[in-house]
């Protein structure tokens, strides 16, 4: 439970490496959540590389300083450095610890120990299940830019700079404008949610026009043309039976892949989809050793590791975006190197090229959907479902989790 006093919220450094810039809260949102909520008080870590500076938040009026223990509710973005966590505090971030991610366990273990109230962003959501907090429209925005990118330095025809140097998102929509892409060109966005939604943004600013599934597959085209598709249209039933979204999520086990037909025909692929682990994968390495295989950069917005993609075997960086995959061996080799490999973008914090924009966005939806509950100390439905673990032990709906904790 919160505390029942006046509330106080602590906004943290980023400590993951490479560092993230963005924040949960701007400077403009804490001054108006002040102005609503003048009970409420706010503090921000120092940080030296925050996308919104610890100057921009003292003109403000608001509290910078290194010791958050009188908070009681942290807020930070990425995963948190163990050594820092406070015993007995609320925190909120992206956890990444709900699909027994390996990489988090030892965070996760010192989080449980530590008696530390765990609320991921990522399970924030409505009682149908639809998410309240996300970056994925970003990171949507971002990935299709960088497979753009990635084509660009790949045939050498177009150069774009990387999207963390443009001064903001005017300035990556007028780039994107003055290249021309080439005729017959085919690109593919599998998802239907936010990604996608982000990824289709950034291709409606080039000339590619889209296109339907049946066309994609069957056609030829003298103009560039990029076509999104579903999980109705990348998987089918094995029984045979015709596709249901429903069934899909709560079956994903009983489907297989329908995207072979695809690889065939598509030049730039941006995966852009939620993946179940239960559901099919998309292709296997012995589908990109055939001659057919026609994927030359697959941009991997959802960067599954090891999933659904062979091709995705490690995330990368903001600062090195591509690796080149060799589909004969199965492994890394250095971008651009080889033309007969594939260029592979992989960027796990995505949103993170465009901090203030992102931060303030997800600001928003923040505001919109949580804060008056956090600042009027209310538990609440949405809250409950996206606590994993509270005073030392899982909650209910993450108990399946033991047997990674404890491992």
């Amino acid at each position: 439970m919160f505390m029942k006093n006046r509330v106080k919220i602590g906004i943290l450094r980023e400590t993951k490496n490479p560092p993230d810039k963005r924040v949960p809260l701007t400077p403009s949102q804490i001054v108006d959540l002040h102005i609503k909520y003048p009970d409420a008080e706010f503090y921000m870590q120092p940080s030296d590389y925050r996308c919104y500076t610890d100057a921009e938040y003292k003109y403000l009026k608001i509290p910078v300083r290194e010791n958050l223990s009188n908070c009681d509710i942290l807020m930070g973005v990425k995963e948190v450095d163990k050594s820092t966590f406070i015993p007995g505090k609320t925190y909120f971030f992206f956890a990444h610890v709900a699909k027994e991610q390996l990489y988090n366990r030892d965070m996760f273990r010192t989080i449980v120990e530590k008696k530390i109230r765990l609320i991921d962003y990522e399970y924030l959501t409505r009682d149908d299940g639809t998410r309240v907090v996300a970056f994925g429209y970003w990171a949507g925005i971002v990935g299709a830019y960088n497979g753009l990118r990635a084509r660009g330095i790949r045939t050498d025809r177009f150069r774009l700079k990387p999207c963390h140097e443009c001064k903001d998102l005017d300035e990556v929509w007028a780039g994107l404008r003055m290249i021309d892409l080439i005729p017959g060109l085919k690109i593919l966005v599998t998802g239907e949610g936010r990604a996608a939604s982000g990824a289709m943004e950034t291709l409606s600013h080039t000339n590619a026009v889209k296109v339907s599934p049946e066309d994609f597959l069957d056609k030829q085209f003298d103009i560039p043309v990029v076509c999104q598709i579903g999980p109705q249209h990348y998987t089918r039933r094995k029984d045979g039976k015709p596709f249901s979204f429903d069934h899909f999520v709560k079956n994903p086990s009983e489907y297989e892949s329908a995207f072979k037909p695809y690889t065939k025909v598509t030049d730039i692929f941006i995966a852009a989809h939620f993946w179940d682990p239960q559901s099919p994968v998309f292709f296997n390495l012995e589908d990109m050793k055939k001659p057919d295989f026609s994927l030359s950069v697959i941009a991997d917005v959802s960067c599954d590791i090891n999933g659904p993609i062979p091709s995705t075997i490690r995330a990368t960086t903001i600062a090195d975006p591509f690796y080149g995959f060799n589909p004969r061996t199965g492994k890394e080799e250095r971008a651009f190197k080889n033309p007969d490999n594939i260029t592979v973008m992989a960027v796990d914090n995505l949103p993170g090229e465009l901090p203030r924009d992102s931060s303030a966005d997800f600001g928003r939806q923040l505001i919109n959907n949580i804060m008056d509950d956090l600042i009027n100390q209310r538990e609440t439905p949405m809250l409950e479902r996206a606590t994993i673990c509270q005073d030392g032990k899982l909650t209910e709906r993450y108990g399946y989790l033991e047997n990674y904790l404890r491992k």
